[in-house]
């Protein structure tokens, strides 16, 4: 801003040199067609010379404001390209940066992202005494959809299901997709088992909701199920990787013992 700014007055003052330098010199040339038919007196040709010395020394000043001028301006140009240069690569690099830790089919963390955002909660819950939870989540019977409708109508599924996971949490809390039909919840904050269990209940409650799933231009009414591990620091354990192992061996419980969700014994 600054440089422009710069720039336009440096502009103003070239035109005004200019047209100083053509007034000066309309007026020495009508001075000497006047001296050509009259007798000069002695000092009229030394003001004269120096009139016109004047005018050689606007008319230079001109040239180099003006080639001051086309250097700034170039400068500013350089200046510009520069910064889109750098706003572009910014951007591919926040672009590519975040391609390498969202899932591509869901767009939500992967687990990549997940561990350090687990990390980062103990380190908070360590800090102020807070509870936090793993939620390990995994759909029952996914792989029939798969067999039976075809690949993309399960990706349609999970799609379903991670934009149900993401209305039925917290903002402030993490959800992931871990692999395959395999999702992780991180509840941060926390003081009460209580609590845990109804934001469980909730979001089971949220994936066996009906959706209607089109399968070769068929509409088709599908009701799924899911099964939950629950770990929770620092009792289950005190490391991501302890937390996330403890969650996903509680949900085989609740799988096996078809309870909907389990928590860490």
């Amino acid at each position: 801003m600054i440089i422009t700014q710069a720039l336009g007055l440096s502009e103003q003052i070239n035109e005004m040199i200019r047209q100083s330098f053509e007034a000066l010199s309309c007026i020495n040339t009508d001075i000497k067609r006047e001296l050509a038919h009259t007798a000069p007196l002695p000092w009229c040709k030394d003001a004269l010379e120096k009139s016109e010395a004047v005018g050689k020394k606007l008319k230079d000043a001109s040239e180099r404001l003006t080639a001051m001028s086309q250097a700034l301006a170039n400068d500013v140009r350089e200046r510009t390209l520069l910064e889109h240069q750098l706003a572009a690569a910014m951007e591919q690099e926040q672009g590519a940066r975040n391609a390498a830790l969202h899932d591509k089919l869901t767009g939500l963390p992967n687990r990549t992202l997940y561990h350090d955002r687990l990390e980062h909660e103990i380190a908070q819950a360590k800090r102020h005494h807070w509870m936090l939870a793993v939620m390990f989540l995994d759909l029952d019977k996914f792989k029939s959809v798969n067999d039976t409708y075809g690949h993309e109508a399960g990706d349609e599924v999970l799609q379903g299901i991670a934009t149900r996971l993401k209305h039925a949490t917290r903002d402030e809390d993490t959800v992931s997709r871990y692999g395959g039909d395999e999702f992780v919840y991180l509840l941060g904050g926390i003081r009460d088992q209580k609590d845990i269990a109804m934001v469980a209940s909730k979001i089971l409650r949220a994936i066996q909701t009906p959706c209607n799933l089109s399968v070769r231009d068929v509409v088709v009414e599908l009701s799924l199920q899911a099964s939950m591990g629950i770990s929770i620091y620092p009792r289950d354990g005190e490391t991501a990787r302890a937390l996330i192992v403890t969650a996903d061996r509680a949900m085989y419980r609740a799988k096996e013992n078809r309870s909907g969700y389990a928590f860490a014994i």
